[in-house]
């Protein structure tokens, strides 16, 4: 089945459709020399409405500076940036394809929650996955508190550093991503929660 994966950056999303068995092409208005597969440098919502429906699924991850607990910093109170869920969600039910909206906790999404406890990796980072068709998800299994808040961090009681990666792990091990920077790192979705979607999604359609 043919996978199309809408702002993809540096292809966390994709390898982890790849791997449950999905044929994948990227698409992203900046172009990505590290995409591991087919990529389109394009603008995502052009490319949806012309050729989407040449795909079996779609997953999109719209910018998520808008939806961020962090636009709340005090050196980025002030500044904008696009709300593009909307928009992209409006698209894809014109289209009726299988898909995937993701972003992070407090955008507009009705969905579940991932994080990586969740999914067999170290890691906490929550991330909101609507889906069409409705799929359940499994529930944290609970990890140590390094801060109160709505965006908490722990693995289990132990240290953590940037973006909820254990202190004794490399970003990359904890992520399971090897073919990234640190830069692109930041931006991407460990592989292992879309390949847990993307079976489901092949079970189901």
């Amino acid at each position: 089945m043919r996978l199309l994966d809408l702002f993809c950056g540096a292809g966390g999303a994709g390898m982890g459709y790849h791997r449950a068995g999905f044929e994948v092409t990227g698409v992203d208005i900046s172009l990505q020399p590290h995409y591991p597969f087919e990529f389109v440098q394009a603008d995502a919502l052009e490319y949806l409405e012309t050729h989407g429906h040449a795909f079996d699924v779609i997953h999109a991850s719209p910018p998520c500076q808008a939806y961020s607990q962090m636009r709340h910093l005090p050196w980025l109170k002030g500044r904008s940036w696009p709300k593009l869920i909307g928009p992209v969600r409006e698209l894809l039910q014109h289209l009726g394809r299988p898909y995937v909206i993701e972003n992070v906790k407090g955008a507009p999404l009705a969905g579940g929650e991932l994080c990586g406890v969740s999914v067999g990796l170290e890691l906490v980072r929550h991330r909101v996955f609507e889906c069409e068709p409705l799929m359940l998800f499994p529930g944290c299994a609970g990890h140590g508190i390094l801060y109160s808040g709505r965006a908490t961090m722990g693995v289990r009681g132990k240290g953590v550093g940037v973006m909820g990666v254990p202190g004794h792990m490399t970003a990359k091990d904890a992520l399971g991503i090897d073919w990234m920077t640190g830069r692109e790192m930041r931006q991407a979705i460990p592989p292992a929660y879309t390949r847990w979607i993307g079976e489901r999604l092949l079970e189901m359609i």
